[in-house]
């Protein structure tokens, strides 16, 4: 069944690296979809070779490559949009629409779907994390109250750049110096990961290859098929750009996290996410700037309009919302289904972005308020002091 889907998964791939290097065209809304199975289908690979490759690296190395393979398909796709914004500025609102639409969908709805599997299979109604999660807890919360700051400015500068990847490189520090665990593989990873040391290490060094050559190669066809998409549908292309590309990208971890809480180790699929979260939250929202700049050929700043201002002010007070649900290492039945709801609803109404940013932000502080003690033990316990108080 492995070695099955394993090959599915890589014929998945093959129609829009076709498209791609022959050079052929079709629909947009075809094209659209071509590439948006290669871009799934190298994830899913992508996905695998890095747990794979858990069982071969340092765990300092680990760190850094894992995490920037984590939000390599967002990249891919917020590069070009980046890049294209030098010269098409109107590029530079899809940067942000991918960007802030991948941190949502986590959040809104991948934390909440780990919830109601667990519910559902084990009759339980809360995840509880491991004291080790403080980390992700505590520099998401930085990371999020920096963003803030972000809808009151005009433009995304190298200086946001800077700041996010300092807090980037602190916490992948500050997790380098974690407890080092075997990783626990499941689908066709394991597999590969049960091939003698050789040919599992030349295995995941092909998987890498391979998927990041379809990743790079049909990233650029992929967002322009988008964009095209909506103007040939009538449809708003930035909602397109938002939503449709992030669901591409993050299939795989959802999955992964999804057969992680079947097998009873929920924890692990939702730390998954957590630490997904991180990622975008510093990493990819860090290199927009950079590659615009690098594309303009000179020091620049990629401007923000109304519009991407309320986006970033939305997915900030998400991301304060969530802080403020796990600062106690759990996330109950309830507290997912809020999560889920003000995602839908905005989803669906996205007249209502400031609105629903109130919300989260309301609701956060109560939260804070009613877990103060937890929020110092996290916060002790995230910067590496032995954290007192707090619990469950």
């Amino acid at each position: 069944m492995h070695k099955f889907l394993l090959l599915c998964t890589f014929l998945v791939t093959l129609p829009g690296l076709y498209l791609k290097l022959t050079g052929l065209h079709a629909s947009p809304p075809l094209e659209a979809v071509v590439f948006g199975f290669a871009i799934l289908g190298a994830a899913f690979l992508l996905s695998w070779a890095a747990e794979v490759a858990q069982m071969d690296i340092s765990q300092a190395l680990a760190v850094a490559i894992l995490a920037l393979i984590a939000v390599l398909p967002e990249y891919a796709v917020d590069l070009y949009f980046a890049w294209a914004a030098a010269k098409q500025p109107e590029y530079g609102a899809y940067a942000t629409a991918n960007m802030t639409g991948a941190n949502r969908l986590l959040v809104g709805f991948g934390w909440a779907l780990v919830v109601w599997v667990f519910s559902l299979k084990f009759r339980r109604r809360e995840i509880n994390l491991e004291p080790s999660h403080r980390v992700e807890i505590t520099f998401l919360g930085v990371a999020t109250l920096y963003a803030f700051f972000l809808p009151f400015k005009e433009a995304l500068s190298l200086m946001d750049t800077a700041i996010f990847l300092v807090i980037f490189g602190v916490y992948a520090w500050r997790i380098a110096q974690a407890e080092i665990h075997e990783p626990e593989l499941v689908g066709p990873a394991r597999l590969i990961g049960s091939l003698p040391p050789s040919y599992r290490r030349l295995s995941a060094a092909l998987l890498f290859f391979f998927s990041g050559a379809v990743i790079f190669l049909v990233a650029e066809p992929f967002a322009e098929a988008l964009v095209h998409s909506g103007k040939t549908l009538g449809i708003d292309e930035f909602l397109l750009v938002q939503w449709l590309a992030p669901l591409a990208s993050e299939a795989p971890e959802l999955i992964v996290a999804i057969l992680w809480t079947l097998r009873g180790d929920a924890a692990a699929g939702l730390g998954a996410l957590l630490s997904s979260k991180v990622n975008q939250w510093t990493l990819l929202i860090g290199t927009i700037p950079l590659v615009y700049s690098i594309s303009l050929g000179q020091v620049g700043a990629l401007a923000l309009d109304l519009r991407q201002r309320h986006e970033l002010l939305l997915t900030s007070a998400q991301s304060l919302f969530a802080l403020a649900v796990l600062v106690n290492l759990s996330l109950s039945l309830w507290e997912s289904l809020a999560l889920f709801g003000l995602f839908i609803v905005q989803l669906f109404i996205p007249d209502i972005r400031m609105e629903v940013s109130f919300i989260y932000i309301v609701l956060a502080l109560i939260l804070i308020i009613f877990k103060r003690s937890q929020v110092l033990s996290t916060i002790r316990g995230g910067f590496g002091q032995k954290a007192v108080g707090g619990g469950h």
